[in-house]
């Protein structure tokens, strides 16, 4: 095999360009794409002048008194904020998705494929038209039960859970049918609730799933703003997405070297997150566990 590598010719002159050459072109393209921003934006929060205009030339001068400002700031209590929000979110959206596809993939019931084509529906439905919907209730309950009224982070949290339900368990569902039904009658034979399959067994194998569906939703609660601008009312409850909104608001006024050091700071949850759950994303879980 490695002498009919070897023999094989190599691509030279106009044939290299028009099968290898110009993908490489695309390739630089698409990392500069994506690259320039971020270089640009870390740029910004390292200049002390506090302007977007003063970093076009890229680190011309580097000094961390953004950074140093932010602590002067309510950016510390934004981020809690945030990430509370955003992992009790993932969490929920991840038990109770798993929960409804394993009742979906598992059981048969009456109105079963009517209520799984009722939850695809409903995502059709853009999330504007939610939004007076949302305040109202919220304005209602608030009066009942204020835990759950406006300007609080759980009733953020329970409308984040709301809306993330449908198309979660539809995605799971599907990904719950890969794995063989053959598996929950071994286990109910040796005396297994459904409860045990579902935690002891079936989350283990569904895990490649689960860590793209909790990294998913913790990404877009993380970064919501327009419901959560909604919701919240006080800069204490203000997640990272309305708080630096609210400096980046007036342009003519704006903290930009604050706002490029923030948003520098509130993408490193997301980095560690996605680097902590690739090895669960890339690896075949499932197959692996069922051959053996």
């Amino acid at each position: 095999m490695a002498s009919q590598a070897y023999d094989q010719p190599k691509l030279r002159g106009k044939r290299w360009w028009r099968e290898v050459g110009w993908r490489h072109i695309v390739g630089i393209v698409a990392i500069a794409y994506c690259i320039l921003p971020l270089l640009y934006v870390l740029s910004a929060s390292l200049n002390p002048g506090g302007s977007l205009t003063g970093s076009n030339q890229l680190f011309r001068t580097v000094a961390a008194g953004n950074y140093t400002e932010l602590a002067d700031t309510n950016f510390g209590q934004w981020a809690l904020n945030s990430l509370v929000i955003a992992t009790v979110t993932a969490l929920g959206t991840v038990l109770m998705g798993a929960a409804a596809a394993y009742a979906f993939s598992r059981f048969r019931f009456t109105g079963r494929r009517i209520t799984l084509t009722g939850l695809l529906l409903v995502q059709m439905f853009p999330q504007v038209l939610t939004f007076v919907a949302i305040f109202l209730l919220l304005l209602s309950l608030g009066e009942v039960f204020p835990i759950l009224g406006l300007n609080s982070r759980l009733a953020l949290i329970a409308v984040y859970l709301g809306g993330a339900l449908g198309v979660n368990t539809f995605l799971m569902y599907g990904f719950f049918n890969t794995v063989p039904k053959e598996l929950d009658e071994a286990a109910k034979i040796d005396g297994a609730s459904h409860a045990q399959i579902f935690f002891t067994i079936i989350l283990r194998l569904v895990a490649p799933i689960l860590a793209v569906v909790g990294l998913l939703s913790f990404i877009t609660a993380y970064g919501e703003f327009v419901i959560a601008r909604v919701v919240l009312q006080s800069q204490d409850n203000f997640t990272l997405a309305v708080g630096l909104y609210q400096w980046a608001s007036d342009e003519r006024n704006a903290p930009w070297g604050l706002f490029a050091a923030a948003a520098v700071l509130a993408a490193i949850p997301i980095i560690a997150l996605f680097l902590f759950l690739q090895r669960f994303i890339v690896s075949g879980l499932t197959s692996g566990a069922v051959k053996g």
